[in-house]
C-alpha cells in the first residue's frame, strides 16, 4: 500500500475499544471519575498509607487539576543571521520552497 507524502498511514488513529454493551472504555473510565478522585483524596489523607502511596495520589491530583508541569528542555535559542542561514540551507537541502 502507497502512502501520499505527508499523509498519515492511520489518519483515524487506534479505533476505539468498544465493550458489548456499545460503551467505549473511555467512558466506563470517566463514568467513576468521581470515585477516582474520592479514592486518590482519600489515599492523601490517610495517615498510616505509605509515603510513596500519597505522593503519588497527591501528583496525580494535581496533574489532574491543574496540569503536568512544563520541562524546560534546557534549549537557548537566539535568533541572528547565522540561524537564518542554518535554516535557509536545511529547506535548500531538503528541496522545501
Amino acid at each position: 500500500m502507497t502512502f501520499k507524502k505527508g499523509q498519515s498511514g492511520n489518519p483515524a488513529g487506534r479505533s476505539p475499544t468498544v465493550m458489548p454493551d456499545g460503551r467505549t472504555l473511555t467512558d466506563v473510565a470517566r463514568e467513576h471519575t468521581l470515585e477516582a478522585v474520592n479514592c486518590l483524596v482519600a489515599m492523601v489523607a490517610d495517615e498510616k498509607a505509605p509515603h510513596a502511596a500519597k505522593v503519588s495520589a497527591a501528583t496525580a491530583l494535581l496533574d489532574r487539576g491543574w496540569g503536568r508541569p512544563r520541562q524546560d528542555l534546557g534549549v537557548d535559542i537566539k535568533s541572528d543571521a547565522s540561524v537564518a542561514k542554518m535554516l535557509e540551507e536545511a529547506r535548500r537541502r531538503a528541496g522545501a520552497p
